[in-house]
C-alpha cells in the first residue's frame, strides 16, 4: 500500500474519528470539510480530493491490518511537528456535535498513543476546542 501524504495523514485521522462509532454524522462530516477548507496547513490541498481521500480511509480501515495498519501509515507519514495539529483536527471532529461517545474516546486515545503525545499537549488541545465550541445556551 502507498504511503500516504502528510495532508492524506491528516485527513485519515478526522474520518476514522468520526466513523469511530460507526455513525459519520453530517455534522462531523462538515467539520472535516471546514478544517481542509480553513486550517493554514491545508492551504496547498487540493480540496477535490477530500472525498476521494476519504474514500480510501474507509477502503484502508476493512483490509487486514484494519484501523492499526490506518494508524501505522499516519504516524509514519507526519512529521512530528504536525502531530498536535493532527490530534487538534481529530479532536475536533469528535467534539464539533459537543458529545463524545466511548468510541471516540477510544480512537482519540490511540491517536495520542501513536503519535507519542504527551498530557500537556492533549489536554491543552482537548480544553480550546471546548472553549471553542461552547455556545450560550
Amino acid at each position: 500500500m502507498p504511503s500516504l501524504t502528510p495532508h492524506e495523514a491528516l485527513i485519515h485521522l478526522m474520518v476514522i474519528t468520526s466513523a469511530s462509532d460507526r455513525d459519520m454524522t453530517d455534522v462531523e462530516l462538515a467539520r472535516i470539510g471546514d478544517v481542509v477548507r480553513s486550517w493554514p496547513v491545508f492551504v496547498d490541498f487540493n480540496q477535490d480530493r477530500l472525498v476521494q481521500v476519504a474514500q480510501a480511509c474507509q477502503k484502508a480501515l476493512h483490509e487486514k491490518d484494519g484501523l492499526e495498519g490506518v494508524l501505522a501509515r499516519v504516524a509514519e507519514a507526519l512529521p512530528d511537528r504536525l502531530r498536535d495539529t493532527a490530534y487538534a483536527a481529530a479532536f475536533e471532529v469528535a467534539a464539533v456535535d459537543l458529545e463524545m461517545r466511548m468510541e471516540e474516546l477510544r480512537v482519540l486515545q490511540l491517536i495520542r498513543l501513536k503519535l507519542d503525545l504527551d498530557t500537556l499537549t492533549v489536554a491543552a488541545i482537548a480544553r480550546a476546542a471546548k472553549a471553542r465550541l461552547r455556545t450560550l445556551t
